[in-house]
């Protein structure tokens, strides 16, 4: 009979004196493996990964700039991990596992037990392998435990008895917009203060790696640490519920906020990994998380590096990958309709499946003139295929009052006609979210949300 051939795997140990006895010791096991090199940190573990010639890599916990980053670098090679603790590390076996390294063994392990590890890790499919997000149990439902998640209210107290019983695994709704300026972000703050007036505390997620500004319009400190300090915890698997609900500052009524990146610059701090991560946490501590994106969905990277390359919009593309549902904001304008009409084809192509919920914000009658209803839908139909969209009424001065107060609408202007789009519109979402699927996209609509326009403005 053909033996089979032995699995390539590389190792980074930190304790030299075992790991020449590993690799002594795998050499007389008859199980299938080899070792092919002796990397000698991270730098050199990932280089020899992206050649191809290991299918699993054995690492300790506490080797140097081991990270979520890096183990899905090995995810992207197609190498499986195997993490080796001391004895009684519990602290390092927690960090691996948050990692998502599923195949930890200690280094009392004798070598038979390490190859049977090694093997169950090159028998993972690649996607799989090294990498996982954190609180991917049995369950696979972003809950170790299965648990409901638990929620906060802003104010310490266990919010469960919404009138929303979404019941299981938080909601994820990506709100995303072309350029320029439609919108997004108000629209964004809007839906999540009025999940907050349905009872529900909502997770309000600063994700525009370009120009977030949700702090600011809510009247906070820029310089607040959030999301970044959430994926660097993530990155470094420290990241657990408490943690990011510590992050999450209380707004108003029990609406909460992740703020984003103060400057532009810092984008290469909202790794995809890390920020994966972050959004699997956010759907155990909040049964509503709102996700204000970029307006970029280029992926440009692999043409420009032959490395794996940081990806600015990343944060964006995981985002939309992983909502539940996706808001497309565009602006009621002659530019910003053929804007969303470009946007949204372009977004079908970079997220397949993909079944965004249209809003035209600032609607109005003097920039189309006529009824915006039934020139922009006319228009959405003909070159979208969206049947019918959401309006948000064009109300300047609500808007300007709430940002000059660092408020939402709902608390400086309840009866703002932008207001009760906005409201009608984050019902309807909620009524999907309890009659809808815990994953998966959502339908279009099908009859628009009356609203009455203003005349003029």
């Amino acid at each position: 009979m053909m033996r089979a051939a032995a699995v390539p795997i590389l190792t980074a140990v930190t304790d030299p004196a075992w790991e020449a006895a590993l690799v002594a010791d795998l050499g007389h096991v008859e199980r299938g493996v080899a070792v092919v090199r002796r990397c000698v940190d991270v730098a050199d573990l990932l280089a020899v990964a992206a050649s191809g010639v290991a299918r699993v890599a054995v690492v300790s916990a506490d080797l140097r700039r081991l990270d979520r980053d890096a183990l899905a670098r090995l995810s992207l090679a197609e190498v499986g991990v195997v993490g080796v603790v001391r004895p009684g590390d519990e602290a390092a076996d927690r960090r691996l596992r948050e990692l998502g390294v599923a195949a930890v063994v200690g280094t009392t392990a004798a070598a038979v037990e390490v190859a049977s590890a090694v093997l169950a890790a090159a028998a993972w499919s690649a996607p799989a392998t090294g990498f996982a997000a954190p609180g991917r149990g049995a369950d696979q439902e972003g809950s170790p435990s299965g648990a409901e998640p638990a929620e906060w209210d802003g104010g310490g107290r266990d919010a469960r008895s919404s009138t929303l019983p979404l019941g299981g695994r938080g909601r994820l709704v990506a709100v995303w917009g072309p350029a320029g300026a439609p919108g997004r972000t108000s629209v964004a703050i809007g839906l999540a203060a009025e999940f907050a007036a349905q009872g529900v505390a909502p997770l309000l997620v600063d994700a525009d790696v370009y120009g977030g500004t949700v702090a600011q319009q809510l009247g906070m400190l820029e310089e607040t640490p959030g999301l970044a300090a959430a994926c660097r915890l993530a990155n470094t698997g420290m990241l657990d519920v408490p943690r990011l609900a510590a992050l999450a500052r209380a707004c108003s009524d029990g609406l909460r906020v992740l703020p984003g990146i103060s400057r532009p610059a810092r984008w290469p701090e909202l790794r995809s990994a890390a920020f994966e991560a972050v959004l699997a946490l956010c759907r155990s501590l909040a049964r509503v998380t709102v996700v204000d994106c970029g307006f970029s969905l280029e992926q440009d990277e692999e043409l420009i590096y032959d490395t794996a390359a940081p990806r600015r919009n990343g944060a964006t593309l995981v985002a939309l990958t992983a909502a539940d549902m996706v808001v497309a904001v565009g602006s009621g304008d002659p530019v910003g309709v053929q804007r969303l009409v470009r946007g949204l084809s372009e977004l079908v192509e970079v997220v397949p499946g993909v079944e965004p919920i249209v809003v035209v914000n600032r609607a109005r009658r003097t920039a189309v003139g006529g009824d915006p209803r039934r020139e922009v839908g006319g228009a959405l139909d003909r070159y979208a295929g969206v049947a019918a969209a959401a309006y948000v009424p064009y109300d300047r001065a609500a808007y300007d009052t709430a940002i000059a107060a660092g408020r939402t609408l709902r608390e400086v202007a309840p009866g703002s006609a932008a207001r009760r789009a906005l409201s009608g519109l984050a019902a309807e979402l909620a009524d999907r979210m309890q009659t809808g699927p815990p994953t998966g996209r959502a339908p279009r609509r099908t009859q628009p949300r009356q609203t009455p326009l203003p005349s003029s403005r």
